[in-house]
């Protein structure tokens, strides 16, 4: 139904709006993803039109489905909940309402459906899918379509996006709407905290998640509970001792709360329910310690979408669309999800069948393979869990000294990374060490001892506690390598940005002479520039990424009353256009100029002329965003006056430079997680270092594998030798050479109704879910694995 310019390049031409025709029914989703599905399905020829009130919209047709335009969805992307409506449907679940919503849909000569929707939504338009021909049978034999209808209409193409708070669709890291929920969770929990370490109270915590733990599960790490209860695996027999021996001890160790969370579908082993106030009851009668509960209930649901939600739902908007051009009769329903940063398109039914799978697995008390069939993310999030929070540290100890020291400028996620490495150290029998004032403060010997208790609350601090400075180390060198004699450092953990990259490369090129350097060393890439090579991701981009967005949120609500205004707002970043570029697809940005994409005199002209043209239309607002080091020429200020004068009479401008307000508030659910699961990883990779690097009763490492940074390559955590990633680095301008966010560019441009051609060459192919499952009759796994082995040739 599409039609391509040539098989290589993919380019996608404009199609006649006679050809495919979309419709975009939103169930429990987002906006940004219905505003993507909207536009670029008009970019490319089709009619786009809305259902209103999910599947009861489509059975009653009418004035239910009408057709989108470009302007129907703009300012939607900071809205939350969705502006379509949303109803449960008991018609569609029968032949004949499925009959009546077939007939709108021919009618209307409409075969591309887009549902945002959970498993259920998605399920019942797979099975719409799958009737489509016989209900067509059905409705020309009634007389209420002729045959040439039926011709035209012959198949329905199916994509789905799921929209989900609980994340509990097999298949994808995170659903749409999940996100925006744990910062609803975690505002809470931080204001919660407060109170509760100023009464030294103990606070129980309900939050959302019938079937699937995954909001209870990363709420208890991004603000280190003492305990968490989820579906998926019920706490052992006389967990009730456990817990309260566990509250116990943490206030015997100093702590002053005490936080149990609790995800509304927890229950025993043997089945029956665990609510919190029989958690309240247990805690008061055994301890005595004074008790709170909250339940979060449907406030989960609401707010402002976070950005993260709404470059997800950006993104699988436009992978839906071409998933529905690029359909065909035999093309399966499909869903696209996220992997990792990368998008991929799955078999709806597989997922839906892995998601039953789970709750098969927990009914048969298989709670190790339902955490399993959750997916590689869940599995990882509830083992870095376990480790924090449920192992008690060994009564031996393994001599070995870990120091951790912070480097380059502050961001939120830092000591959340810190927190974490300090305690899977110390679990590991490590002695911990804590370098202040970064690479100068290990020169000069500023360093102590830091405890378990020591790091107590620190995932939802913002900036360094151990404090930072820009300092490299190679004018410290020599005083660098007597520290580390002197304290006896066996490894170290360097947690920052670019200077943390350089700096680890510097003690690298310095092992040569100085031998007490040749120990294992571990970056940790923590910067809002998202410039350190090696990581696809760095900690505190996604909070400073949240603040923009926010920040231009207020900023265009601010011209509400005023018409034909454009603000021109200046980001950090260096020379790294990441946080422009991210925050124009968040906040719906007209251009947003960086370095790594040149851009010129004629390019700013395009850029005002589109102003102009959009200034004619009922969207009277524009937003440019600006890097700060994108061009030394055309400054903020420049652009500010050559957008001035060129639209003198048709809009007016305002600037805005955000600067250092980038960097700080307290981390976002994201950086949290991001930061915990990082800093465990980083000590568990240096764990095992040692044990190979330990020769003659000593540890002496000069390899280049053992000094590396651990980064988010695509779908994995991965460890890359430092000296390795020389050649991918541009060093004058601390970026690396190449960036997967640039391919996102295009679509921000598309989104802004600029005509331009759409690279697809590296689209997401359908894939399999079903090697994720835990277990396969014989037969299936022969053929499963003789179908990886031709993937993998």
């Amino acid at each position: 139904t599409s039609t391509l310019e040539d098989n290589q390049t993919h380019h996608y031409q404009r199609i006649s709006p006679e050809n495919p025709m979309f419709v975009c029914l939103c169930l429990s989703g987002m906006n940004a993803a219905v505003r993507a599905t909207v536009r670029v399905g008009l970019y490319t020829g089709a009619k786009v039109y809305f259902v209103h009130e999910g599947y009861q919209g489509l059975v009653d047709g009418g004035d239910n489905i009408k057709l989108a335009t470009w302007e129907s969805v703009s300012m939607m992307l900071q809205l939350g909940g969705t502006v379509i409506g949303s109803a449960r449907c008991m018609d569609f679940r029968a032949r004949e309402g499925r009959m009546k919503a077939a007939l709108n849909l021919v009618k209307l000569g409409i075969t591309n459906l887009c549902v945002i929707g959970g498993d259920g939504s998605l399920t019942g338009a797979n099975q719409f899918r799958t009737e489509w021909s016989t209900l067509l049978v059905d409705l020309v034999k009634a007389g209420k379509i002729s045959d040439d209808e039926a011709k035209t209409s012959s198949h329905l193409n199916i994509v789905g996006m799921v929209g989900s708070i609980d994340n509990d669709f097999c298949g994808t890291d995170m659903t749409i709407g999940t996100d925006s929920a744990l910062h609803r969770i975690i505002e809470v929990v931080d204001a919660i905290t407060t109170t509760a370490q100023s009464h030294q109270r103990t606070f129980i915590l309900e939050v959302m998640g019938r079937h699937c733990g995954y909001l209870a599960l990363v709420t208890a790490l991004a603000c280190g509970a003492d305990w968490v209860f989820i579906p998926e695996m019920p706490p052992d027999e006389g967990w009730e001792g456990h817990l309260c021996r566990r509250l116990a001890d943490q206030r015997a160790r100093g702590c002053r709360l005490n936080v149990i969370i609790l995800a509304e579908g927890a229950m025993g082993r043997d089945g029956k329910p665990i609510g919190s106030e029989d958690i309240k009851k247990l805690v008061e009668k055994n301890l005595g310690f004074d008790t709170r509960t909250t339940v979060l209930g449907h406030v989960q649901r609401g707010g402002t979408p976070s950005a993260f939600d709404r470059i997800l739902g950006s993104r699988m908007g436009v992978e839906a669309v071409m998933a529905l051009l690029e359909a065909t009769p035999e093309t399966p329903a499909c869903v696209v999800s996220l992997s990792g940063n990368q998008a991929v398109r799955l078999p709806l039914m597989e997922c839906v069948q892995v998601t039953k799978d789970v709750t098969t697995a927990m009914a048969e008390n298989r709670w190790e393979d339902a955490i399993k069939l959750r997916g590689k993310s869940f599995e990882n999030n509830w083992n870095t869990y376990k480790m924090l929070a449920h192992i008690n540290p060994p009564d031996t100890k393994s001599n070995i000294n870990v120091a951790i020291v912070n480097v380059g400028a502050p961001c939120a996620g830092m000591n959340a990374a810190v927190r974490s490495a300090v305690r899977i150290g110390i679990i590991q029998g490590h002695n911990m060490l804590a370098v202040h004032d970064g690479f100068e403060g290990l020169a000069h010997g500023n360093i102590v001892p830091i405890t378990w208790t020591g790091v107590s609350g620190w995932t939802g601090k913002g900036g360094s506690e151990l404090g930072t400075k820009r300092v490299l180390p190679s004018k410290y060198i020599e005083e660098i390598s007597l520290t580390i004699a002197k304290f006896n450092i066996h490894s170290l953990v360097i947690i920052g940005g670019f200077e943390a990259f350089m700096g680890g490369l510097e003690l690298v090129t310095a092992r040569e002479k100085y031998e007490e350097l040749c120990i294992p060393m571990v970056v940790i890439p923590a910067t809002v520039s998202n410039n350190v090579p090696g990581s696809d991701f760095s900690i505190g981009a996604d909070t400073a990424l949240n603040t923009i967005t926010s920040t231009c949120d207020r900023i265009k609500q601010s011209a509400a009353g005023t018409k034909r205004r454009v603000f021109i707002i200046e980001t950090m970043g260096g020379y790294c256009g990441y946080l422009a570029t991210m925050a124009g697809l968040a906040a719906g940005a007209d251009a947003a100029y960086i370095y790594e994409d040149k851009f010129g005199i004629r390019d700013l002209e395009m850029n005002v002329e589109h102003l102009v043209q959009k200034m004619k239309t009922d969207v009277k607002r524009g937003l440019i965003l600006r890097n700060e080091k994108c061009n030394a020429n055309y400054t903020t200020d420049f652009i500010f006056a050559l957008y001035s004068e060129e639209g003198k009479g048709v809009f007016d401008c305002r600037k805005n430079i955000l600067g250092h307000m980038q960097q700080g508030g307290t981390p976002t659910p994201f950086d949290r997680n991001f930061g915990t699961k990082m800093g465990s990883k980083a000590v568990l990779w240096l764990t095992e270092k040692l044990k190979e690097m330990y020769r003659h009763g000593r540890i002496f490492a000069n390899t280049p594998d053992s000094a590396c940074v651990l980064g988010m390559r695509k779908r994995a955590l991965t460890f890359q030798p430092l000296a390795e990633l020389n050649e991918q680095t541009d060093f004058e301008h601390r970026i690396p050479k190449t960036s997967w966010w640039l391919k996102l560019r295009p679509i921000m441009k598309i989104l802004a109704k600029y005509n331009i051609s759409l690279d697809t060459s590296e689209h997401a192919h359908m894939e399999h879910v079903i090697k994720k499952r835990v277990s396969m009759p014989a037969p299936l796994m022969k053929k499963h694995k003789e179908e990886v082995e031709e993937e993998e040739e």
